[in-house]
């Protein structure tokens, strides 16, 4: 994992894939009739990965979930142009809130690419080599509300196995500076798609917290 060649920069890549849909949200007005294609999304969204599988065991049920619900929206959009067009028809089909729409696996991605800008800001704001306190810290804020108790149960005991500050900027190929740099541009370009992937729920009265 550690032997990257200089082109695999996974952190580099996730940000400029959120800063391309950035720029896609911002070209347009972030109201109804912005709109957002499934298919470049869903790209950006699967550069994400590779961060959940560096984490470690702590997050292996955040990947696998995660990566089951991405490809999920990859699938859909050999079909489907717009999100809006996805979020309409599981709405037509009164489906929203059943397992395995695309609405629904829409929410839980969305839920994971906050996640992650969290667990970026948490490691940019402290100090020191261990990730346990930002990863814990990112994970109670924004999975645990949704989890029972196994499942925080296992996490928890998880975190002591997360990788160092320094063994992480490793695995993605970056040093102290580049990743800061990086991390911040994916903190900016994840909080316009975040939002404006909230706003396409609450005005659909569909709720966010589900």
């Amino acid at each position: 994992m550690a032997n990257h060649t200089a082109e695999e920069k996974p952190l580099r890549k996730m940000a400029e894939a959120f800063k391309d849909l950035a720029n896609t949200l911002n070209s347009q007005t972030l109201d109804e009739s912005a709109q957002m294609e499934v298919a470049p999304f869903s790209r950006a969204c699967t550069l994400v990965s590779p961060l959940f599988r560096c984490l470690g065991i702590a997050f292996k049920f955040a990947e696998l979930d995660y990566v089951a619900k991405v490809d999920d929206l990859a699938e859909a959009s050999k079909s489907i142009k717009t999100l809006q067009t996805m979020m309409e028809q599981d709405i037509q089909a009164d489906c929203v809130r059943r397992a395995g729409s695309h609405t629904r696996n829409l929410l839980r991605v969305k839920r994971g690419l906050d996640m992650v800008k969290v667990l970026f800001e948490q490691i940019i704001a402290s100090e020191g080599d261990s990730l346990k306190d930002p990863a814990s810290n990112a994970y109670t804020q924004v999975f645990a509300p949704y989890h029972g108790w196994v499942i925080r149960k296992a996490v928890s005991a998880g975190m002591y196995a997360l990788p160092t500050r320094q063994q992480l900027m490793i695995k993605l190929n970056e040093d102290e500076d580049s990743a800061r740099t990086q991390m911040q541009n994916y903190i900016a370009s994840c909080d316009t798609v975040v939002t404006y992937i909230d706003k396409l729920f609450i005005s659909r009265n569909l709720g966010i917290d589900w």
